[in-house]
């Protein structure tokens, strides 16, 4: 029992956690792994030798300055701990053992962003190495409108990368002014694929797409546009999200207007036609068609056979007759 309610409490803080952490903008805390670098600014505390204390910029070569020491120290892609240990080592020749804190009070680098189809688009100061799923979770989730693929910008180059280091990116562009980037599944992400989750940088923008839609019209139940998600869309599939084909409906002729590459979207002339029987499909006659981003469905109406045609007139005339005979009769009022 004890260990049921520990563990319905692990979860409960982190569930907490997970919605705590989404205002905006959202600062990582200083952690160890956070590599110094040209601009960054760090407070030194010598305990009881408030003499010694200092704050220093690391300057363009990556170094820091310490007082009452002509030695520069190199800080540049060092972390807090090594570099602590270094101006120990430097101040211990004033000082027999001294005790001291050292913590990077700024941090140089733009922050990295995530935008697009977030709940909460965030700006993020990184001082440890942060993840894609973790700015998903700053940024309060993924909208309902997303699609499947996110892309990546990486604006600056890793400080601190050695030469092959999967963060280097190119653009594969002549253009030096290209910004190079990636895309990523948001499906294989969730399965927590590899390399689907990658570790982000500072200065990374972040973009979640929106799914492209298609459009279904006609003697449907709801015409609506429908997202066009990650893994596709059938026709079956998209006449089933919104509630199917009314009574009476084309199943044997339903057309698919398809964009042509480089036409206008919103002209019929720059569409190709496709038709597909839904009756066959069902039957697995024919193969179902895969609707692609703008498509545009149309259901039209069956023409009725001729018996139907002369069942409905006899109907509307015999309507007609009673009408006009009713018309006719005068009535009275008994009391």
């Amino acid at each position: 029992m004890k260990i049921k309610f520990l563990f319905i409490v692990i979860i409960s803080l982190f569930v907490s956690g997970l919605v705590s952490a989404q205002g905006l903008p959202f600062t990582a805390p200083p952690t160890k792994g956070y590599l110094l670098g040209p601009g960054d600014e760090v407070s030194v505390r010598v305990l009881g030798e408030q003499q010694f204390d200092f704050v220093a910029i690391v300057n363009e070569d990556g170094k820091i300055e310490v007082p009452f020491s002509e030695t520069q120290i190199n800080a540049k892609c060092r972390t807090e701990k090594e570099l602590r240990a270094d101006v120990s080592s430097l101040l211990g020749k004033f000082l027999k053992d001294p005790q001291l804190g050292l913590q990077v009070k700024k941090n140089s680098r733009p922050p990295a962003m995530i935008y697009g189809e977030v709940n909460v688009p965030t700006k993020i100061d990184l001082y440890r190495k942060a993840t894609l799923m973790e700015f998903i979770s700053q940024a309060g989730g993924i909208k309902e409108e997303a699609g499947g693929t996110i892309q990546i910008f990486r604006t600056t180059s890793p400080m601190c990368a050695d030469p092959g280091d999967d963060s280097i990116w190119k653009s594969g562009s002549s253009d030096p002014t290209d910004v190079p980037s990636r895309i990523y599944s948001l499906a294989n992400l969730r399965l927590g694929k590899e390399d689907s989750n990658p570790v982000i940088i500072p200065g990374d923008v972040i973009f979640v797409h929106r799914a492209v839609p298609v459009y279904v019209t006609g003697e449907v139940m709801a015409p609506q546009g429908i997202y066009l998600k990650e893994g596709g869309l059938s026709l079956t599939e998209a006449i089933a999200k919104i509630g199917g084909l009314k009574e009476g409906a084309k199943t044997k002729d339903i057309k698919v207007y398809r964009l042509k590459p480089n036409a206008d979207p919103e002209s019929i002339k720059g569409r190709e036609e496709l038709t597909a029987n839904y009756d066959l499909i069902k039957k697995g006659q024919q193969k179902d068609i895969m609707l692609m981003p703008n498509d545009i469905v149309e259901v039209g109406k069956a023409k009725d056979t001729v018996g139907m045609q002369i069942f409905k007139f006899a109907i509307g005339a015999g309507k007609a007759v009673i009408t006009a005979g009713s018309n006719s009769i005068g009535y009275k009022v008994l009391y």
